[in-house]
């Protein structure tokens, strides 16, 4: 589009700022729910460049909106700023080397992620303004995307209702528009209550809850014969009773972690391992009760948002790394498997280049690859909102994510520049949209279409509260 230069300028004008800003989110990773130093970073920076704020958004006090502008389409770009349990890191250095502490860190890349949706959106408010054309963008600061699903409460909130479009973007090895592919999935935690007694002189008085679990455990196992191929089933005990083997367990807790494709295959997932769990409480004589955390809804692909983003990456090419920043990448390629290196180009559907760090191209619009099998809350705002998602190359091609890998080279110059090079991305993408009105248009009947058969239903139940305080874990 003809203003493509001016909106990669504003972006280019303002990018030490938000280096900055990304590096303070990196030295203060904290979990979900609890980002409460990372939303202040967010706040100071949409006071600074001068937007309407929005605080406790959706009831949630680590959520954030800023707007500018007037009447017109409402833009939104979604950022999140929430870190990992078990991943502190050294930043720079190709060897594990936890710092002392807490022991977070942003093995997911979310100190980036916040960032350069922040500064897509403040080059937008500027272009907006220069313009002089009706239009409003909005930055979404959204916690939790680690496992709390605060998109999703958000959804539900109507945090989202006035909005034409979202943009957003992940952390990558490639640049690229994100395949429109994620499992739904459910949290939920099932606590098994028997009756202690002494093992030895009166096990005939027991009722273990401990044995319960297990026996949901072993159930669970079986149907994973019977189950759709592409769904996934985790699961993490919490609470085994006690370190006392000489008692009987009264109490046992279990967490599950539930994916499916679809929305409708989660449901029935969901209901059947719920009559497992009932079934192991009958088999032991305890009771069970079940709490959902939080729940997602799988990704919805928008064919006209894909196309616009794809058009803005072509015609901005690849990051522009350098010798060095290559150098630096082959540094922690060095600390991968082979496997590593191999997957990650399948996973775009590119063959390899043997000795390359960070990508050198922009990956083609429905290239193929190997599907993700993860999960996100951008899913629940994909299916009430046209929502299209980039990946911005930030790191060595190889990297695992949730890594000690990945955490490291969230400092790195390249992780910068790939910061800067997507909110270009996505700057352009939401100015050629305010261009385009008959795309956002397209972009809305291609939703109203998707949605026609399978409307959208909240994978959390009526009532839940997002589980403030407490660590799930994507």
């Amino acid at each position: 589009m003809q203003n493509t230069d001016r909106i990669w300028t504003l972006v280019d004008q303002r990018r030490t700022g938000y280096e900055d800003l990304s590096d303070r989110i990196w030295g203060m990773p904290e979990l979900c729910y609890n980002e409460h130093r990372s939303v202040a970073e967010h706040k100071a920076m949409l006071e600074q460049e001068g937007f309407a704020i929005t605080e406790n958004l959706a009831g949630i006090p680590t959520a954030i909106m800023g707007e500018a502008g007037e009447g017109g389409p409402v833009i939104a770009i979604l950022g999140e700023y929430d870190a990992l349990p078990g991943l502190s890191q050294e930043a720079g250095v190709a060897e594990p080397r936890p710092i002392p502490g807490d022991g977070y860190g942003h093995g997911c890349g979310h100190n980036l992620l916040g960032s350069a949706s922040l500064l897509a959106a403040a080059a937008v408010k500027d272009w907006l303004a220069e313009r002089g054309i009706p239009g409003r963008v909005r930055y979404y600061g959204c916690p939790a995307e680690e496992g709390g699903a605060a998109k999703a409460f958000m959804v539900r909130a109507g945090a989202f209702d006035d909005v034409d479009v979202a943009i957003t973007w992940h952390p990558s090895a490639f640049a690229a528009v994100q395949d429109a592919i994620s499992l739904a999935n459910t949290r939920i935690d099932f606590t098994f209550k028997g009756r202690a007694s002494h093992a030895a002189a009166a096990p005939q008085l027991g009722r273990s809850a401990l044995d319960a679990v297990e026996l949901m455990s072993v159930g669970v196992n079986y149907m994973r014969e019977h189950m759709p191929s592409d769904a996934r089933i985790h699961y993490a005990y919490l609470d085994a009773g006690g370190i006392a083997p000489n008692v009987v367990q009264a109490q046992a807790k279990v967490r599950y972690l539930i994916r499916a494709r679809e929305l409708p295959d989660l449901t029935d997932l969901v209901a059947r391992v719920k009559k497992i769990a009932d079934g192991a409480a009958l088999m032991t004589e305890c009771k069970v009760e079940h709490r959902v955390l939080s729940g997602v809804a799988n990704l919805l692909p928008n064919t006209p948002m894909e196309q616009a983003m794809q058009a803005a990456l072509d015609r901005l090419g690849p990051p522009p790394f350098d010798e060095a920043d290559q150098a630096r990448a082959r540094e922690f390629q060095a600390t991968m498997t082979p496997a590593d290196l191999s997957a990650a180009w399948r996973k775009v559907g590119l063959k390899p280049k043997p000795g390359l760090g960070l990508t050198d191209q922009i990956v083609p619009l429905d290239n193929g690859g190997v599907p993700m099998v993860g999960s996100t809350d951008v899913g629940d705002v994909s299916w009430v909102v046209p929502t299209v998602q980039a990946r911005g190359a930030t790191y060595a091609i190889g990297t695992p994510g949730h890594s000690w890998q990945l955490t490291a080279q969230g400092k790195l110059p390249a992780a910068h520049k790939g910061m800067v090079h997507v909110a270009k991305v996505m700057a352009a993408t939401a100015t050629d949209l305010m261009e385009q009105p008959d795309v956002i248009a397209k972009a809305k009947a291609d939703l109203a279409a998707r949605t026609a058969i399978t409307p959208y239903v909240s994978t959390i139940p009526e009532g839940t509260e997002p589980p403030f305080g407490m660590s799930v874990v994507i």
